[in-house]
């Protein structure tokens, strides 16, 4: 009995013990799931979200970090001026839960009791790093960028202005501008950086614009009635870049309405329809030394023998100046004609009437010989132009096959070799390549009645067609009408060319 009753007690003491033992590990056991648990509704250690460290964070406080850090402003810094931008202004937002889930997948995605398991071994899950993922308005950046700021901090470039009296041109002002494209680029960095949050921006320096085209035209209309001039000036002048084109006549600083327009005796300057009509009908591959002889006559010369023996031998020996007029009828230049040959003595083969030559109210007395406008003259120039430059316009389409890109190069080499130091010559820096015709008219009385130069210009600042045409009445001093040209091609130099600070 005694030796059963020991036994008893040890058993009893020995499950005592066990269920201590037992009770001790669920304990634990308890502790270590509460811990898990806590554990296992925070991220885990050392995981970033845009580059914000929110390891140990739930997602309410991670995400009230996230607002925290991403909605505050943005530095701009535009000179020494400072501006906040509020991310709120243009529409960012933060995607929260795309972000979170992302946080959280490796817990997600972990059974829980293998997650337990491994957080008894104390192997903690890899910290996870999670890009940013958020949202703007691009347009509403764009818009604030242009409302809020270049309006507000731009300096505009300020053109060149005519010097009152002078043909010359005072220098534009530089300016400074937000290159909005490239700001944009910055900004959205600065947005999805936690810590970088100031643009310096982007500024370009803006050159000085051309002067205004209708400054151009008011110096132009005003140059002759400050030289004192008192009889007709016609001037055409096309931007070769942009197309857009200045046209006036004035009659003793008046001027006059067109359309329609005024006549002017064409003179020499009607060899650059001859020599378009030679080019017609006879090859540049295949052209004899003798046409091109004559060709360069014609045009450095302004021969009129060169002019009669192309016309009879190339174009047609009877009618060669009325298939001249003819051709540039086919180009749409209604107011261009020759009606004869220029040898002393020559028939006049048709009376041509144009609109032109039909005004009452103007009159520079034209040759019924030849007779055009400056515009028409201009344009004609211009379809030269774009033949050699691009191999298309007026004279391709009038002329298919019959007229070649390389042919209007030849004839624009042809006008450029015809330097004469005054004129639009003298209206340009030495060297600049000028291809033009001049031309001049003396009356039965043996004096200068009529002076003109027709080109196209080549510059630095752009390339243009200058077409102008002088008429005096009486007596046109050869200095003062030459001088005059030269200033008006002057003016449109100087235009496409202003000064630079």
């Amino acid at each position: 009995m005694h030796t059963r009753y020991r036994t008893g007690g040890t058993l009893s003491a020995l499950r005592l013990l066990s269920m201590f033992a037992l009770l001790g590990a669920l304990l634990l056991l308890t502790v270590q799931l509460v811990r898990y648990s806590r554990f296992r509704a925070v991220l885990p250690p050392g995981t970033t979200i845009g580059g914000v460290p929110v390891g140990g964070l739930d997602k309410q406080a991670a995400a009230e970090r996230l607002t925290e850090v991403f909605n505050r402003p943005v530095e701009l810094r535009y000179g020494k001026a400072r501006i906040h931008l509020n991310p709120a202004l243009i529409g960012f937002k933060l995607d929260i839960d795309t972000m979170m889930a992302a946080a959280d997948q490796a817990r997600t995605q972990t059974p829980f009791w293998k997650g337990f398991w491994d957080f008894l071994w104390g192997r903690m899950p890899p910290p996870q790093k999670v890009p940013l993922v958020a949202h703007y308005s691009e347009s509403r950046l764009r818009d604030y960028l242009k409302d809020e700021i270049a309006a507000r901090y731009d300096q505009p470039p300020e053109p060149s202005q005519p010097i009152v009296g002078t043909v010359n041109f005072k220098p534009g002002k530089p300016g400074v501008q937000l290159d909005i494209d490239a700001a944009v680029l910055m900004i959205e960095k600065a947005l999805f950086s936690p810590t970088n949050r100031v643009v310096e921006l982007p500024l370009r320096r803006a050159a000085p614009p051309s002067p205004s085209l209708h400054n151009l035209r008011v110096l132009l209309e005003q140059t002759p009635r400050v030289d004192g001039f008192d009889g007709i000036v016609g001037l055409y002048m096309l931007d070769l870049q942009t197309g857009q084109e200045i046209y006036f006549v004035t009659d003793n600083g008046r001027e006059v309405p067109i359309p329609p327009d005024v006549a002017f005796t064409a003179a020499s300057t009607i060899k650059i329809p001859i020599m378009v009509s030679v080019f017609r009908r006879e090859k540049l591959r295949t052209m004899p030394e003798l046409v091109k002889t004559w060709l360069k006559e014609m045009i450095d010369r302004s021969g009129n023998d060169p002019a009669d023996w192309l016309m009879e031998n190339v174009i047609d020996r009877e009618r060669g100046p009325l298939l001249v007029t003819e051709d540039m009828r086919a180009l749409g230049l209604r107011n261009t004609f020759l009606a004869g040959y220029f040898y002393e003595g020559a028939p006049l083969l048709a009376a041509y009437k144009t609109p032109a030559n039909q005004r009452t109210d103007i009159t520079t007395n034209p040759d019924p010989y030849n007779q055009t406008t400056p515009a028409e003259m201009g344009m004609l120039l211009a379809d030269i132009y774009q033949c050699a430059e691009e191999g298309g316009g007026a004279l391709i389409a009038a002329f298919p096959g019959q007229i070649t890109r390389d042919e209007c190069n030849k004839m624009i080499d042809l006008l450029s070799n015809n330097k004469l130091g005054v004129l639009l010559d003298a209206s340009v820096p030495e060297g600049t390549r000028v291809a033009h015709k001049h031309g001049w008219v003396s009356g039965p009385d043996g004096a200068i009645h009529l002076i003109s130069d027709a080109g196209i210009i080549y510059t630095p600042g752009g390339n243009y067609v200058l077409s102008i045409y002088i008429y005096r009445k009486g007596i046109l001093l050869w200095e003062r009408g030459s001088k005059l040209l030269a200033k008006l091609g002057e003016a449109v130099y100087n235009y496409f060319n202003p000064p630079q600070k």
